[in-house]
């Protein structure tokens, strides 16, 4: 709990210089942020071995599971060199020696093998499989954060992607869920 406050409080603080999450959001950070990653967390207990959170921003999901599951090796993939460098800056912090920042763009790092992949407010789903399934084993799980459109943008994956699929409704918002995502296949 000590270090979920403590990325909180060096939210806060860079939050200003960096655009880490919306502006409007600071106030309900604790809510709107941070408990929506930890059901993440919680929905993805069994996961084991490696984690690869696409397109991290300040760190979420990435850095919520980093501190919830000491067990896991968790890396964060970000492009922007500012929020690499506030990701970096957390893990060095926190002391998170399971964490680790790959500054590079999602399509250009090379191919992860994740055994569990994760994405939240990064792009529309038929977008994101791509990336998805660059980055994850052929036996891994993607945990993929939705909002209110979740529904419509599965339908258009499923155009042009095959998966398996299992929808957890968020409950931190009664119109968002978590997909849980596996066996990816294209077209």
């Amino acid at each position: 709990m000590d270090r979920l406050d403590g990325y909180a409080d060096l939210i806060r603080k860079w939050n200003p210089r960096i655009n880490l999450i919306a502006p409007a959001t600071l106030p309900d950070l604790q809510q709107r942020h941070i408990q929506d990653c930890l059901q993440l967390v919680d929905l993805a207990s069994a996961a084991a071995g490696g984690w690869v959170d696409l397109g991290s921003g300040g760190g979420l999901p990435g850095l919520i599971v980093a501190i919830s599951r000491p067990d896991l090796s968790v890396a964060l993939v970000e492009s922007d060199q500012r929020k690499a460098t506030f990701i970096r800056t957390v893990i060095r912090e926190l002391g998170l020696t399971n964490s680790k920042v790959i500054v590079n763009r999602i399509e250009s790092a090379d191919p992860l093998n994740a055994d569990i992949v994760s994405a939240r407010a990064l792009a529309p789903l038929p977008l994101l499989m791509s990336y998805v399934h660059r980055h994850l084993s052929s036996t891994g799980t993607a945990w993929l954060m939705k909002g209110q459109s979740w529904q419509a943008e599965v339908a258009d994956a499923r155009e042009t992607w095959h998966f398996d699929l299992t929808a957890h409704q968020s409950r931190t918002d009664s119109n968002a869920a978590i997909l849980e995502i596996s066996g990816i296949r294209h077209d």
